[in-house]
């Protein structure tokens, strides 16, 4: 930031102004000078200023009270406080009306840079994550989801095209990816939106109660049934009911499912009378429900009611960009519930929180920042405050510039990095390598291949074995 901040220097010595000025202009910083504190009043109020150096003896008007005027005039300038009869009784009254730091003369180089680098730090830091305010509160205007990676959008895009239609939707993902969070915005996004969103833990509930939770039971039905009560799909009527883990329905309750789904009745346990219910299911899971169709372990014909529409909830490795969005909000959440006055996550603290895969995504993200929002011990959350497995230290790849004569895609970077930590498994490395690598490609496994010195169709064949394709390898780069 040095080459950009500009510095005010207020002190009624030429020598001392003139002395900081060579000293701050040498590091980089615009320097402006003022010979007494009206006339560092005056200057402030026309804008521009970062920092304010202010002597604390001063004719017109005294450090101490520059400071508080300051702050009433431009609240985000920090003030340091300079003077050669500096006790530490004036120091702790200028800290508390505001001061960032209190220095005496005469004044050591080294110190002086430190103190006014760190000051302009805490301000970049601050302008940063107001910004990022700025951007979260539009964000979450817009819903209650939160994101501007393509992937999200993406999602986004697909969910409001299915939120409006009455079709089942299932939700798959890797555990911690918001599953919740997109049936809720699928049923808020509906015709059915004011009628009652259930969500039903399918995993949670064992056989014998799970049953009656969904459908109810009548006075009698087994013992302990004092009276009737309704299930979670007549609470549900009218509205949205999500089965969360439905891969974990039990081969009992699947055709009770199935039969709701097609003809919208059921009974209660232990009930004879047939009730009918209008409700649109939305269901998720983190397993392959195809895979347990053909392991005979999940009924076909519900698998393909559950799937007309599919949404998929990317992993947070795959937006990277929500990282500081998600991070910002999640700490604003934890600072209130546990009465902590937070500004920020420092620029190395938000490095690390990029850098890292996240097994367990948003769920872990959202754990580690109240981790350290509860362990922050000043104003900003800092790599200390982060566990050690985020804060290891990556392997950085950096992705060159492409093979001389090989034009680059469009919209693509010249060169880049991305980053692995120490004891990642070499399958996934090399997965991860292939994919970028791909990806800055454009998707051309010609120019993939290339940039990777292997044969083109050892990605064809590294890629199917992943994610499936075609029989034979194509150089064109995917539709969208």
């Amino acid at each position: 930031m040095s080459d950009q901040a500009t510095l005010l220097v207020a002190d009624d010595d030429e020598a001392v102004r003139l002395s900081l000025e060579r000293t701050l202009t040498r590091e980089g910083y615009s320097v402006v000078l003022a010979p007494d504190g009206p006339a560092a009043l005056d200057r402030l109020r026309q804008g521009g200023i970062d920092l304010l150096l202010s002597d604390l003896k001063m004719p017109g008007l005294t450090g101490l009270e520059l400071l508080k005027l300051a702050k009433e005039v431009s609240p985000d300038v920090d003030v340091i406080l300079l003077t050669a009869f500096g006790t530490v009784e004036e120091a702790v009254r200028a800290m508390k009306d505001g001061a960032i730091d209190f220095l005496t003369k005469p004044l050591q180089r080294a110190q002086l840079l430190r103190v006014v680098r760190q000051a302009l730090e805490r301000r970049s830091l601050i302008q940063q994550n107001r910004a990022l305010q700025r951007r979260l509160d539009d964000l979450l205007r817009q819903g209650n989801m939160i994101g501007v990676s393509p992937a999200f959008k993406q999602m986004m895009t697909l969910i409001r095209q299915v939120a409006d239609s009455s079709a089942t939707v299932l939700i798959q993902g890797e555990s911690g990816t918001g599953k919740e969070l997109v049936a809720r915005a699928i049923h808020d996004g509906s015709p059915r939106h004011a009628g009652p969103f259930v969500a039903v833990n399918c995993a949670a509930l064992p056989e014998t109660l799970l049953e009656s939770e969904l459908f109810g039971y009548e006075k009698g039905a087994f013992t302990g049934a004092a009276g009737r009560k309704e299930g979670r799909f007549e609470l549900a009527d009218g509205g949205t009911l999500f089965l969360d883990e439905v891969a974990d329905l039990s081969p009992l309750t699947q055709p009770k499912i199935l039969r709701v789904l097609q003809e919208g009745e059921f009974e209660r346990v232990g009930g004879t009378r047939t009730l009918r219910v209008d409700v649109r299911i939305v269901t998720a899971t983190n397993q392959d429900l195809a895979q347990l169709v053909r392991d005979k372990r999940f009924r076909e014909d519900l698998y393909y009611r559950l799937n007309v529409i599919t949404v998929t909830t990317p992993p947070l490795r795959d937006r990277r960009e929500d990282i500081r969005v998600l991070a910002q909000h999640f700490l604003r959440v934890y600072a209130a519930k546990n009465n902590r006055t937070l500004e920020g996550l420092s620029d190395e603290a938000l490095g690390c929180l990029e850098a890292y895969r996240w097994p367990g995504n948003v769920r872990e993200l959202e754990n580690v920042v109240e981790r350290a929002v509860v362990l922050a011990r000043g104003t900003v959350i800092e790599v200390d405050n982060l566990p050690r497995n985020v804060t290891e230290r990556p392997v950085t790849f950096t992705r060159e510039a492409p093979v001389p004569g090989q034009p680059v895609a469009p919209g693509a970077a010249p060169d880049g990095v991305f980053t692995i930590r120490i004891g990642t498994p070499l399958a996934e490395i090399e997965q991860r390598v292939l994919e970028e690598t791909l990806r800055f490609a454009k998707g051309n496994r010609t120019v993939t291949a290339k940039l990777l010195g292997v044969d083109p169709k050892t990605v064809f064949r590294k890629l199917k074995q992943v994610e499936g394709g075609a029989d034979e390898p194509s150089d064109k780069p995917p539709e969208v």
